[in-house]
């Protein structure tokens, strides 16, 4: 590609995954709404906020493909949520759509079905069932991504993302955890396979106690390398196992599920 959006820089995922990205494009364009440090001769830094329509138009003009990881990644007022998740997401899919459809690589969440059992088994098929307004938020990305294929044919993966970091920081995480280099070899997968389509991904390594299955997917050619198994000795030794009536130990979306609304000032 000659040039590559990635919103959400500033945030941990985009932080980790920056450099990683050099080689997917002549040129990064790289956002958030706070400070990005200063640029590498192959990245442009434009400050931007998702709910401003236009600034988001200039934002997409002139790229050849978009990694969506900017927004609320954490449960929050829902005022905020509104914000950057709804609306910001909708004026992302507008800009696209006035600016060639470039293919969109959408940052969901294991949040959209955080209410199911860590003994549930599941794929795309399975119905929604969303933990808290962020995980809502999520749905409503899906659904509108769904639309503007339909409608439009604007192509986008669906990626919900389990823990993608470092290394799993606790027992629910061997189930969930998705490896930087896995991430960047799937992301590479999604913008290189010839017809995308609009699929759900499942953002997980090859853990061996995973708890989806993305056997629809295989089309695109991402094979995930890492496992979270080789973490279990260290977690087992430093973490606490959670009493069994805890919600990190019974639910896919952990704590999520224990979130209360938050109320707006």
């Amino acid at each position: 590609m000659k040039r590559l959006l990635v919103t959400g820089a500033a945030g941990g995922l985009g932080k980790a995954m920056r450099d990683r990205l050099k080689g997917m494009a002549d040129v990064l364009r790289l956002s958030d709404i706070v400070d990005m440090g200063e640029a590498a001769a192959h990245e442009e830094l434009v400050v931007c906020d998702l709910g401003d329509r236009a600034a988001v138009d200039r934002l997409v003009e002139g790229c050849d493909g978009i990694i969506h990881l900017g927004g609320i990644s954490v449960e929050d007022k829902f005022s905020k949520i509104l914000n950057a998740n709804l609306l910001g997401l909708y004026n992302l899919y507008e800009a696209a759509r006035a600016n060639g459809m470039p293919r969109i690589l959408f940052a969901s969440s294991n949040h959209t079905i955080g209410f199911y059992a860590q003994d549930d088994h599941l794929d795309a098929s399975a119905p929604m069932r969303p933990d808290g307004l962020y995980g809502v938020s999520k749905c409503f990305g899906e659904a509108l991504a769904s639309m503007y294929f339909d409608k439009f044919g604007q192509e986008t993966a669906l990626v919900r993302i389990g823990s993608c970091m470092e290394k799993p920081k606790n027992h629910r995480m061997l189930s969930t955890w998705m490896s930087h280099d896995d991430f960047l070899a799937m992301i590479e997968c999604i913008f290189r396979v010839p017809r995308l389509g609009c699929p759900v991904i499942w953002g997980c390594s090859n853990n061996d106690s995973r708890w989806w299955d993305n056997s629809p997917v295989a089309y695109l050619g991402w094979h995930p390398k890492d496992n979270a198994e080789r973490f279990r000795a260290e977690i087992e030794a430093t973490v606490p196992r959670p009493a069994a009536n805890d919600a990190i130990a019974i639910y896919q979306g952990g704590p999520f599920v224990d979130d209360p609304i938050f109320e707006e000032d």
